[in-house]
């Protein structure tokens, strides 16, 4: 007989595997997830990532509104979303479980911390008996780990007291799912000393849990088998890991470089938009200067300051910022002056949902400002894409000399895949020319300057610095003169006015690609049109659906007003057009307006984006007949 007892079993193979770790709001499930997602990156897996925060501020430790939770999809081939469900839950209180355990399909991993089952946790969470032995959860590979007493044995060594060696348990649980998915250590160890070189014991805890949990895998044969998802088959090239709101930034930076311009941010820390803020405050050698307002109107209206002094201006912010920045943009728009506002988008009215994604700001940068007041609006699909996002708002914004509203959501701005460093030579040329001279004759014969003759192309005025000799002008809130910029109330120069700035938006049509259709067979009938952060769920509905031999057509728009030039003929050639949308149909209502085309929603409100599952079934019940084309069942 062959003794096979400490004969290392060789791990099985995966092509990807869906995590989610959870737990209370203080027991550092980012922090758990974002490295082993950083470590992940490294070693070279296409990823994609879900952070799921609490609502609350201080929700009551161990209770279901102080759950966090971080969800990663890695994979050794292109994916485009975090995973409809886990296959492995890391669970590390009965709350964590409990608000999570409807996610986990039948026949997944569940990881517990066992030690957190204990009586008063379990009422805290609402369970009437203990999970763990009263059979509720035999339709799941559970393995109960005592994560909170081998963290605080294994903190002995660095003389940690047993609380603080307590706060270490994420690095216990991270060293475990390192050791089963074959993580390398080396990485996290080095950020960890980094990450906390001033505080000594702190990162000999941390180092000392998470070598804890490595070994507890490999030594302790609770565990069926290791995994190992091999690297993806990516383009060639230098990657790094973002986050939306890091690569938003990144882009802003970008785009100020490109333009030859110095970057203002005027901000008000909001959720999910204060990263940005928190981004571009390292970037002063970038010639970027941040400034933290006292409010929302403060940030917006020093903004649009840089910008008559020659800085790209940009403001960021999210829902209920935006409403308060709404009079300033509309100011910005009458004194024709270039501003980005990033809205990233959160789950209202109101204060609503603050860690929670929507897509419901869309109608609100079409129309939110009084009077005829139409910008530009730019949205960013995944979290590398708002680089390239950034720049392209910067751009318009320049070159027409105009406000541009820039959509990402908290899905986007928190989620992180790897993005691929472009070649600085590829990037768009932005910069800009200000007026240095006058532009007309005036009655005397004499050259004067006047603020607002055209570029004939562009219908953008021409942006003169203050203080610049000759070009002496003034700019207000007040309806303009058209050519000279006098203050009028001329009832014909008003329409006039306004008929230019709708016009001048609505050229920017010219300037943008036309919408490019996924449609590999050329034979589909329906077509999904979207927007914004569902674009993995669609593209990902529509591969499954494609596999299944079903025909369908994708369209996603990056830009919202004015639309491409093309979009109409798009739309005219498919029988059926669906929309999804994590708000109540705002896109719906603007393409039925705009091309009398019957287009169905499919909505979903509810604080969390769309799953690749739900848009597949969706998209198959009208495919079947089972939605007819009033969307009903």
């Amino acid at each position: 007989m062959t003794d096979t007892a400490t004969s290392p079993r060789p791990p099985e193979e995966l092509d990807s595997v869906v995590i989610r770790f959870a737990g209370d709001s203080g027991d550092g499930m980012q922090l758990a997830g974002d490295r082993f997602t950083s470590v992940s990156a490294v070693f070279g897996n296409d990823l994609a990532t879900f952070p799921d925060f609490p609502a609350e501020i201080r929700a009551p430790a161990g209770t279901l509104a102080g759950v966090s939770a971080f969800q990663v999809h890695i994979s050794d081939h292109d994916i485009l979303t975090p995973g409809d469900a886990p296959n492995v839950l890391v669970a590390m209180n009965p709350a964590a479980l409990r608000s999570n355990l409807g996610d986990l399909p039948r026949g997944a991993t569940l990881i517990v911390n066992a030690d957190a089952f204990d009586d008063r946790a379990l009422g805290k969470a609402g369970y009437a008996s203990n999970p763990l032995t009263d059979g509720s959860l035999a339709g799941y590979r559970v393995y109960e780990v005592p994560m909170t007493s081998l963290t605080q044995e294994a903190a002995k060594e660095a003389g940690a007291k047993p609380r603080d060696a307590e706060r270490a348990k994420n690095f216990f649980a991270l060293g475990l799912l390192s050791w089963m998915y074959h993580r390398p250590l080396e990485p996290t160890l080095a950020w960890t000393e980094k990450r906390f070189a001033d505080r000594p014991l702190v990162a000999q805890t941390n180092i000392l849990a998470l070598r804890a949990g490595w070994n507890f895998g490999e030594t302790a044969e609770l565990f069926e088998s290791s995994y190992e998802v091999h690297p993806a088959d990516l383009a060639p090239g230098t990657y790094t890991n973002v986050t939306g709101n890091t690569a938003l930034a990144w882009g802003l930076v970008a785009a100020s470089q490109l333009a030859k311009l110095p970057l203002f941010l005027g901000s008000y820390p909001i959720t999910p938009a204060s990263d940005i803020l928190h981004e571009l405050s390292k970037h002063k050698s970038f010639g970027v200067r941040t400034l933290q307002a006292e409010d929302e109107i403060a940030g917006v209206g020093a903004a649009l300051g840089a910008a008559f002094g020659g800085h790209l201006g940009v403001t960021t912010t999210s829902g209920p910022g935006f409403s308060l920045k709404s009079e300033t943009i509309g100011l910005a728009l009458t004194l024709e002056l270039p501003l980005v506002v990033v809205d990233i988008q959160r789950a209202g009215p109101s204060t609503g949902m603050p860690t929670k994604p929507e897509q419901a700001d869309l109608l609100q940068a079409m129309y939110g400002r009084h009077g005829e007041a139409p910008v530009p609006v730019v949205a960013a699909m995944s979290p590398a894409h708002c680089f390239e996002a950034a720049i392209e708002a910067c751009r318009i914004a320049l070159r027409y000399r105009t406000p541009v509203v820039l959509l990402s959501d908290g899905y986007l701005a928190n989620g992180a895949e790897p993005w691929r460093l472009p070649d600085v030579a590829d990037l768009p040329d932005i910069s800009v020319t200000f007026a240095t001279e006058a532009n007309h004759t005036g009655e005397d014969g004499e050259p004067v300057f006047w603020p607002y003759l055209r570029d004939p192309e562009t219908l953008a005025r021409p942006w003169a610095l203050p203080g610049t000799p000759g070009l002496e002008h003034r700019l207000g809130g007040l309806e303009k003169q058209d050519g000279t910029g006098n203050v009028s109330y001329d009832p014909a120069n008003h329409e006039r006015m306004v008929r230019l700035r709708a016009a001048k938006v609505a050229g920017i049509a010219r300037d943008i690609p036309p919408v490019a259709v996924d449609d590999p067979s050329g034979e589909a009938d329906l077509l999904v049109l979207g927007w914004g952060s569902t674009y993995g769920a669609i593209a990902a509905a529509c591969r499954r659906l494609r596999a299944r031999g079903r025909q369908v057509a994708h369209a996603h728009l990056v830009h919202l007003n004015p639309f491409p030039s093309n979009l109409g003929d798009v739309l005219s050639r498919y029988r059926q057009v669906v929309v999804p949308e994590n708000n109540l149909g705002q896109l719906v209502k603007l393409v039925r307006a705009e091309f009398l085309v019957d287009a169905q929603p499919i909505t979903k409100v509810q604080g969390v984006p769309f799953r690749a599952g739900e848009v597949e079934a969706a998209l198959a019940a009208f495919l079947e007949g089972r939605r007819d084309q009033r969307g009903n069942r």
